[in-house]
């Protein structure tokens, strides 16, 4: 897959969560808004890393970093959307949300860690 379909991707699943944020959740599921955000970012970490296939310490925490800013900007996004509209689609900025979705990239980190000490503990063993 090229890198500019790859990134067209990127952004049309980012626009989608983005729209998908800015709305309140069906009733049913606003019981478990917390595990959705750490599932979210979860499978969001894994979709950058997968997609661009991240080797490297830099890269993955590069994608750390801009989905935990990704998530402040849209919990504050939240916010400020109720206060434009007359009514209100959203919550409201929860500090909660926020250690959630930094659980759901910590949780994705670890793996991501384990697996690439993983690979570099085979790598060693072969030479030997």
């Amino acid at each position: 897959m090229s890198q500019k379909i790859k990134i067209a991707l990127v952004l049309i699943c980012f626009g989608i969560s983005i729209y998908c944020f800015l709305i309140k959740l069906p009733i049913p599921l606003r019981k478990m808004d917390t595990e959705l955000h750490a599932l979210f970012f979860f499978s969001a970490s894994a979709f950058l890393n997968i997609l661009f296939l991240v080797r490297k310490l830099n890269n993955h925490l590069m994608i750390f970093g801009m989905l935990f800013l990704f998530s402040v900007l849209i919990e504050f996004s939240q916010e400020y959307s109720n206060s434009i509209v007359k009514r209100r689609i959203h919550g409201h900025f929860d500090p909660n949300d926020l250690k959630y979705n930094l659980l759901g990239l910590c949780c994705f980190s670890l793996l991501w860690f384990s697996y690439h000490a993983f690979v570099q503990l085979r790598k060693q063993t072969k030479t030997f």
